[in-house]
């Protein structure tokens, strides 16, 4: 085993470093970063003001979040409809890809260092509604950075108007790129293969519905922690724009590599998993939304709450008195889902196989022969299980960050509301899994 070796096998450019970013590829990112502002600015969208601000205030917001979506994948339907897998997209995509990631990570690190210096800026009562986030301005330069120190920065560009940088940056480029990745590998496994597989299709369905769920339920983002609470420093931009896309679709990479077939009852135990999950989440998040903007709703006036001495309310029935964080139970059940198509993961990539067969045949019943004319086998050998460290790994670095979160979520509340939120920790015991955590 030769440093070279590792280079070839792990896909290292043939520039070195410098391959690792392209000015095509910078081309490429600005220009879809731009198409969205574009967007989010000229399609109607609905107008609907935030939470109210520690100064009493409230931001505007505008969300047409979904209709841009659709707008973009409207007009890859028709570079598919008309080039099929080899539509320019799916290709620049896929051959491009260490590329994006790397002005992805640029972007997110130059956001994080603009709004950081231009926090400074910010004065008490302030025509422009502008704050410092609570936590976020600790003095210690690389925290206040990465966690960010202004609660809501805004910027506004000649004709497209002002724009939240956090709401932009949470539901738009990162989001969108996400399923942009998963179609562009379903596309490179019809080139390779000549066939989509079972597993692909659900992967790339179910992130595509969680995706288009969140775009379409684009409001709720008002009450969540991230807009409320956080500031928008590297942690957010990172997540948003380079974490998110890339790591999430990680699944949908490797079936592009190795297809995995499901049959009948591996897909009906995926949906089944799926299903159950997408119904925690949803409805716990439809509650507590709907009790927030209107308590007297029918679908939620039955529930039962505790008010609290700095004038809130807390849910002590529904999902929310089944534990603390249902919506982040139903979350983790659902990441399953993502990961379980994948079966026990690994392969290995056979270089120069004298093997000439036709498209997409079996060797021994664990090979894959890709390409043509033929020029490497693709099987799962040794490799069989040492895959699962990447095809699983959303599923465990998911529970590990739904538990931070939560426990981020409760010392805000414990701050917030003080013994009070004792009180309502004996009346719902459990955080997010009864009888275990």
């Amino acid at each position: 085993l030769t440093l070279a070796k590792v280079k070839e096998e792990a896909g290292w450019p043939q520039n070195g470093i410098w391959g690792l970013a392209s000015l095509r590829a910078s081309g490429f990112v600005l220009a879809y970063y731009l198409l969205s502002l574009v967007l989010q600015a000229a399609l109607p969208g609905l107008v609907q003001q935030g939470v109210k601000l520690r100064s009493g205030a409230r931001l505007e917001y505008k969300f047409n979040a979904f209709s841009s979506a659709i707008t973009v994948l409207f007009g890859a339907a028709i570079g598919t409809y008309l080039n099929g897998a080899d539509f320019a997209l799916w290709t620049f995509i896929w051959d491009n890809y260490t590329q994006l990631i790397t002005v992805n990570l640029g972007i997110a690190f130059a956001l994080s260092c603009f709004v950081y210096y231009r926090s400074f800026s910010v004065k008490a009562g302030n025509k422009h509604k502008r704050e410092l986030a609570p936590g976020g301005h600790s003095g210690n330069l690389i925290y206040d950075w990465f966690i960010g120190r202004e609660l809501n920065p805004r910027i506004t560009f000649p004709v497209i108007g002002t724009i939240d940088i956090k709401a932009f940056c949470e539901l738009r480029p990162g989001m969108l790129g996400y399923v942009l990745l998963d179609l562009a590998f379903v596309a490179h496994q019809y080139k390779l293969y000549g066939f989509v597989s079972d597993s692909i299709i659900l992967i790339t369905a179910f992130q595509s519905v969680y995706v288009f769920d969140a775009l379409w339920m684009e409001p709720a983002i008002l009450s969540t922690m991230d807009i409320t609470t956080d500031g928008f420093g590297f942690m957010l931009a990172f997540g948003d724009l380079v974490w998110l896309p890339f790591i999430y679709s990680l699944q949908a990479r490797y079936l592009a590599i190795y297809p995995v077939h499901l049959g009948l009852s591996g897909v009906a135990g995926v949906l089944a998993v799926q299903a159950f999950g997408y119904w925690i989440f949803r409805s716990a998040n439809n509650e507590k939304n709907r009790f927030r903007t209107n308590p007297k709703d029918p679908r939620i006036a039955h529930l039962q709450y505790m008010k609290t001495s700095s004038g809130g309310t807390l849910l002590t029935s529904g999902w929310w008195g089944f534990c603390r964080h249902p919506n982040y139970l139903g979350d983790w059940i659902m990441a399953w889902s993502y990961s379980l198509p994948t079966g026990i993961a690994g392969y290995m990539v056979k270089h120069g196989s004298p093997v000439v067969m036709s498209h997409g045949d079996m060797i021994d019943g664990e090979g894959i022969i890709s390409g043509g004319p033929v020029k490497q086998q693709i099987l799962q050998g040794e490799a069989r299980g040492w895959g699962m460290l990447i095809t699983y790994f959303y599923v465990l670095y998911f529970a590990v960050l739904l538990i931070h979160r939560q426990m981020r979520d409760e010392e805000a509340c414990k701050r917030k509301y003080g013994e009070d939120w004792e009180k309502y920790k004996e009346k719902v015991r459990w955080r997010l899994l009864p009888g275990i955590y």
